[in-house]
């Protein structure tokens, strides 16, 4: 295939950040192809929920549970959410001009990365005025109804997310677990990376496949080196401090917000 040394590397990178942030990957596949490709957004769309049927983060998963950051419970409950509602996302960008939510959902990307980086706090730690403190362990009850249902609307959410941009949807499970059922962010990226385990997508990918928006034959290698990659990103986040993981997905979220921006 003539573009498979790049397709190699678009899916490297995507593994690297989908370990260390409990993305899918999608935020990474979907710009490349567009970008490198010629893709047109609903085609990568479709294409990088195929590439994420597989349970690419199966390995990273295995580092997150052994250290405690998976929680399955709320997994499931995600996975269930993402499942019913990535079939809508899909029906709703292949119906429609996406513009306004596209542009809405930059603005909020931005202004979660501001929270999370905190540049104000970072400045004033540096200069020694201030030190930010940041929850390592956070106690959990994974199995009380609320934070199972919390987990379930967070999933229907980030489904339609899913369907709509050809995310995996952790950008959005992610840093509401965090936000609404108090999870620290490696809890948070490990639970995450759980919940798309499962092949959450398929809806999805049937309703893009409907309108011949899917190639598999782009999906198979960028799934391959997406369960490869998630291995380092997941072995590196387990391996850095949290206050040092939340900058770092700051500064992605910042990066995933402005493309949704400026490619509206």
């Amino acid at each position: 295939m003539e573009n498979l040394p790049l397709l190699i590397i678009i899916g490297t990178i995507a593994g690297i950040m989908s370990g260390m942030f409990g993305i899918g990957g999608g935020a990474i596949i979907v710009p490349s192809l567009m970008l490198f490709l010629g893709f047109s957004q609903k085609f990568a769309n479709g294409t990088s929920l195929a590439a994420l049927l597989l349970p690419v983060g199966i390995f990273a998963c295995i580092d997150y549970y052994r250290n405690r950051k998976l929680h399955l419970g709320p997994a499931g409950a995600v996975a269930i959410g993402l499942t019913a509602a990535t079939w809508f996302g899909a029906s709703f960008a292949i119906g429609m001009d996406p513009v306004t939510l596209q542009q809405a959902y930059g603005v909020l990307l931005v202004y979660m990365a501001w929270r999370y980086v905190s540049p104000r706090k970072w400045f004033a730690e540096f200069r020694g005025k201030e030190e930010v403190k940041v929850v390592e362990d956070a106690n959990v009850d994974s199995t009380s109804p609320r934070v199972l249902l919390i987990s379930l609307a967070i999933g229907l959410v980030a489904g339609i997310m899913s369907g709509l941009f050809g995310i995996g949807g952790g950008v959005v499970i992610v840093p509401a677990l965090m936000a609404f059922a108090a999870f620290d962010q490696k809890l948070a990226t490990g639970t995450s990376l759980g919940a798309l385990l499962l092949p959450v997508g398929l809806p999805g990918v049937l309703r893009y496949s409907q309108d011949g928006m899917v190639d598999l034959g782009v999906a198979a290698p960028l799934a391959v080196m997406l369960m490869l990659g998630a291995i380092i990103g997941a072995r590196v986040t387990l391996s850095l401090p949290t206050k040092t993981v939340r900058r770092l997905y700051g500064f992605f979220l910042l990066f995933v917000g402005l493309r949704f921006l400026l490619a509206a």
